[in-house]
């Protein structure tokens, strides 16, 4: 085989291999082992994200008497959940975030 051949056979191959090597590369920590479980959407749906926001929801509330934490449609964290949720809608929730439909506990 001629140089000039072997060039021509070749060039196109070494993208191709380079793809390959860096594919073979260990992958850093994944999505769920770096990123907060209440800030963890994977499993809610669009329209369920929208009706959070159709709601007002935020994460930290601008009222600290007003958190979901003791609000009265407040679902506690079951057990080994780091977020708890809500009546109104799914996907996690922060126990000091708040909505526009808080409502006080009952006592």
């Amino acid at each position: 085989m001629k140089r000039r051949e072997f060039i021509a056979t070749a060039l196109p191959i070494v993208p191709a291999s380079a793809f390959l090597v860096s594919s073979c590369q260990p992958k850093s920590a994944s999505h769920s082992e770096t990123t907060d479980p209440c800030k963890d959407f994977s499993m809610v749906s669009e329209n369920d994200l929208k009706t959070r926001k159709k709601l007002g929801y935020v994460d930290a509330s601008p009222r600290a008497e007003s958190q979901c934490g003791n609000c009265n449609l407040w679902l506690p964290p079951k057990d080994g959940k780091a977020c708890g949720g809500c009546m109104l809608f799914k996907g996690p929730v922060q126990t000091a975030g708040y909505c526009t439909y808080w409502a006080p506990q009952s006592k």
